[in-house]
């Protein structure tokens, strides 16, 4: 029969076995629950990961403030760019009816009238969607070329001498303008008397300028009169200034220097 100090021994070494046995399968199941957090959560982020990159970003946005983008949001912001897009065309159209547009060469305005008041003075015409339709009719056609005549003439420069070759007065206008003064670019000077088509044009600006006699002195389609307005306003120190003016930028003026 075992001794009592025999049996104490065996049941000490039996409890530390049992003890070791509960700590060792204790830490097992740890470990494994520990594992199986860790591939939970492994697997929930490449989840969401694999969501992101299946839904490319196209700028949405949460519109509706639910804190997600969806459907709605979509609606919202395709509502938002239509209303921005036709606003904008709107804008545009604004902008393209209050625009000025250039008026043709051909609407010559009253003697003495400068360009600012061209605009009154088309105030009164109709509009071109207004206008007569194109007439077959010869005097109509003879009115077409003439002002088709005239708008080449003006674009030939800013400054036009409508002169006749044996006026006195034509002579004393184109001295003054180009003797007396450089003006750059040259005025271009038109002998009615030897242009086939003289007799249409003087009459054509005659109805444009109310001066029906040469010289007359257009700047920019404005008429500034004959030799006695343009030597008045010689006379006056006032020449060189209102051809500048309505030559807009266009027209440079100056005295030649004096010959000994």
């Amino acid at each position: 029969m075992p001794s009592v100090r025999q049996i104490r021994t065996l049941a000490v070494g039996v409890l530390i076995g049992v003890v070791f046995i509960l700590f060792y399968t204790s830490r097992l199941g740890s470990d494994d629950a520990h594992r199986n957090k860790l591939d939970f959560w492994d697997r929930t982020v490449e989840g969401l990961d694999k969501n992101q990159q299946a839904l490319p970003y196209n700028g949405a946005k949460d519109k509706d403030g639910d804190g997600n983008i969806d459907a709605d949001d979509e609606l919202l912001a395709k509502q938002m760019g239509d209303r921005l897009k036709a606003a904008e065309e709107q804008a545009k159209e604004a902008a393209n009816k209050k625009a000025p547009r250039p008026d043709s060469p051909s609407k010559v305005v009253g003697q003495g009238n400068s360009a600012a008041h061209q605009g009154d003075a088309d105030a009164g015409k109709p509009s071109p969607a207004a206008a007569e339709p194109v007439s077959d009719d010869p005097a109509a056609v003879q009115r077409r070329a003439v002002e088709a005549e005239l708008n080449g003439i003006l674009k030939r420069s800013p400054v036009i001498i409508f002169s006749k070759s044996y006026c006195p007065f034509s002579k004393r206008a184109k001295t003054l303008l180009l003797e007396k003064y450089n003006i750059l670019p040259a005025p271009f000077v038109v002998e009615l008397d030897e242009h086939e088509m003289g007799k249409s044009l003087q009459a054509y600006l005659g109805e444009k300028t109310d001066r029906t006699t040469v010289p007359n002195i257009l700047v920019n389609g404005v008429s500034i009169g004959g030799s006695d307005d343009i030597a008045e306003l010689d006379a006056a120190s006032k020449l060189v200034a209102k051809i500048v003016d309505l030559g807009a930028g266009r027209v440079t003026m100056r005295a030649r220097p004096k010959t000994a």
